[in-house]
């Protein structure tokens, strides 16, 4: 019986680990993830604003930013917030395809989900609800997922 009681321990300590390991990537990756998807909402935006103006307002809206300027044609503003819109665009695009957020914050709620799992896994061990085999095997499923965070040292 101080056998099973002893993997059991283990098997705890296994499960602390990789939560430690899990909060430790969920503070890293989280602000990362929400800041780079600000950015690509923010330039998206802009580009909207850019090409609001003359598409809405047309030529007086022209005329009206023109005059505003003191600038001697309305085409020196269609070419400048075309201009404008033209590199926010290609920003928010290089930024969406070089980060992904679509896939880091579906792995982010991966993450999420293998930590709650792990958690009821440690409560279900804790209180004899579930063989130490079969804690072994869930355990098994729900790292499996996550392979990329890494597993953490735990005082004992």
């Amino acid at each position: 019986m101080a056998d099973q009681t002893d993997l059991r321990q283990d098997l705890l300590r296994r499960i602390a680990a990789r939560r430690v390991g899990i909060d430790a990537y969920l503070r890293r990756r989280r602000p990362r993830v929400r800041r780079w998807s600000t950015v690509v909402l923010t330039l998206t935006s802009a580009s909207a604003v850019f090409t609001a103006g003359p598409a809405l307002g047309g030529v007086p809206f022209a005329e009206a930013v023109r005059n505003a300027l003191g600038v001697e044609t309305t085409s020196f503003v269609w070419q400048t917030l075309c201009f404008l819109s033209l590199l926010v665009s290609v920003g928010a695009a290089i930024l969406t395809n070089v980060a992904k957020p679509q896939e880091a914050a579906a792995q982010l709620g991966a993450v999420e989900a293998a930590g709650a799992e792990l958690e009821g896994l440690s409560t279900l061990l804790e209180f004899g609800h579930l063989s130490v085999e079969d804690g072994v095997k869930l355990y098994q499923q729900y790292v499996t997922k996550i392979p990329f965070v890494p597993e953490e040292r735990v005082p004992a």
